[in-house]
């Protein structure tokens, strides 16, 4: 079924008018027509089943059935990803929002190469925010990630933000298995953690001294084995195990 965004709140009602992008996209792209059947997703957790009630050529007009109102996310995900070179970032944004990220900070550390001026960060920031809309349509996830403006690792630090679980994914011989920190943590608070940090470094990865500060400020180094991975894999692969061991906990 086709899956379109709408802004939140907008299928309260009987009917929806989508917005002239997404009207284009169902007349022009996907060709649509009165009574085809799609899907409205508000990215705050409501989904909604109707169909196609009028269609001219600006704008859609759909009629809603059901209503689905998910509940919230059982662990709001914070993935702390240092800018990469190019268009990994991206990518990264694609693929954590199909996995489930509740929000992604773009961070600028020592090793970061690419380090956009205000207008570009701008435009990029409103890049990343259109691919992980198309990602939520994509997928099917009812939660559109919040993705932020870029930040110093030093201003992210400052903002003392709190988490049940934050971790950093790090070739550091002292870096322990994902699992056995859930496991510690569940054994400690029986239960999953509600909010969770991921940081994921560069390519040259993170630099000693913002390791240390990181675990100074209580971030848990951990591995993903011995191989050396590049930032985008380690970002997909890190979120992936992540959301895998917050789901077997599920019930414990």
């Amino acid at each position: 079924m086709h899956r379109f965004h709408i802004p939140p709140g907008s299928a309260n009602g009987a009917e929806v008018l989508l917005s002239p992008e997404e009207s284009h996209h169902a007349l022009r792209v996907l060709r649509l027509g009165v009574g085809d059947a799609v899907t409205l997703l508000d990215g705050a957790g409501v989904e909604a089943h109707g169909s196609v009630l009028a269609a001219d050529k600006r704008a859609v007009r759909v009629g809603v059935r059901e209503r689905i109102v998910h509940p919230p996310l059982p662990c709001a995900v914070t993935l702390l990803q240092a800018l990469p070179k190019g268009r990994l970032m991206d990518t990264i944004v694609e693929k954590a929002t199909e996995l489930g990220a509740a929000r992604i900070v773009p961070l600028l550390t020592e090793h970061t190469i690419s380090r956009p001026d205000e207008d570009h960060a701008a435009s990029k920031l409103e890049k990343w925010r259109t691919t992980a809309l198309e990602a939520v349509k994509q997928c099917g996830n009812p939660w559109l990630p919040r993705i932020e403006p870029p930040v110093t690792f030093a201003e992210q630090l400052r903002r003392n933000e709190r988490f049940d679980l934050a971790l950093v994914a790090s070739l550091h011989p002292g870096a322990r298995p994902l699992r056995l920190v859930f496991e510690e943590f569940h054994a400690r608070k029986k239960r999953r953690p509600a909010t969770l940090a991921v940081w994921v470094g560069p390519e040259g990865d993170f630099t000693p001294e913002e390791i240390a500060a990181l675990v100074e400020n209580g971030v848990q180094p951990i591995t993903l084995g011995r191989l050396v991975l590049r930032c985008d894999t380690a970002a997909v692969a890190l979120l992936a195990r992540v959301l895998g061991e917050v789901e077997a906990l599920e019930g414990k």
